[in-house]
């Protein structure tokens, strides 16, 4: 948290100016591009990433689909883990995010840019339109990061339970499920630390519908669960090798 508001603090002159216009490109479809109101989230993280010494590392971008929607499912680590994908990723994607923790400072209109989705997990009607919403959409094109652990409480690198309702999105729309692993994202906005941090994001190979059709998505989850897990454990494991062997 402290490392989010001296991001905040570093580019606080650049508020005057930066905020309105990314409401006002929000507020205009019409005027700018899905493109261009993606490139003003990806430069706005660029700053951020700058000011506050963050370097995001990724591979496998090769992965991911030319063509077509598909649903990123990464573990949630904390508040820069859709950041660090976003600056990972060259094609515009959306995302899906907790209503009540979409309308702060600049994540408000970082969703807004990006057309997000707000789930009320509290409200099984509202989340259901949400679920066919993506599947519209994913269906015609469109990609999306989705948490199916639906938060994150000081778990680190340590993977907790997929919700299964989370991929009935992908289920309904028959769209590549790509597993997203996340490595020491945490350490971004939900740690003490000031010095220079280093996140990793590791798309993994997408899942394609004709996979894990007719599977049950209980099962999907422990499947996607399971590849990020194994990631995750090759990654950490091997850098603490390394360590050692320096």
């Amino acid at each position: 948290m402290f490392r989010f508001i001296y991001v905040i603090m570093m580019n606080v002159f650049r508020a005057p100016y930066m905020i309105p216009k990314m409401r006002y490109m929000a507020q205009h479809p019409e005027k700018y591009s899905e493109e261009q109101r993606y490139q003003m989230v990806t430069h706005m993280i660029h700053l951020m990433q700058r000011s506050g010494r963050i370097s995001t590392v990724y591979t496998g971008a090769e992965n991911l689909p030319k063509e077509g929607g598909y649903i990123m499912y990464p573990n949630h680590q904390g508040k820069y883990d859709a950041l660090g994908i976003i600056a990972s990723h060259a094609a515009t994607c959306s995302l899906v995010m907790d209503r009540n923790k979409s309308n702060g400072l600049l994540v408000k209109e970082f969703v807004d840019l990006l057309c997000g989705k707000r789930m009320d997990i509290k409200d099984v009607r509202q989340a259901m339109k949400i679920i066919l919403e993506i599947s519209e959409e994913a269906a015609k094109g469109k990609r999306f990061i989705l948490f199916p652990e639906g938060g994150y409480d000081h778990n680190r690198n340590t993977v907790e339970d997929f919700k299964a309702g989370s991929f009935k999105s992908a289920v309904r729309a028959k769209v590549p499920i790509v597993p997203v692993a996340l490595i020491d994202s945490y350490k971004v906005f939900n740690s003490f630390g000031f010095g220079k941090v280093t996140t990793q994001v590791h798309f993994l190979e997408p899942i394609p519908y004709e996979e894990y059709q007719g599977m049950k998505t209980f099962e999907i989850a422990a499947l996607v669960k399971s590849r990020i897990e194994a990631v995750i454990e090759e990654k950490t494991t091997g850098e603490s090798a390394k360590k050692r062997e320096d």
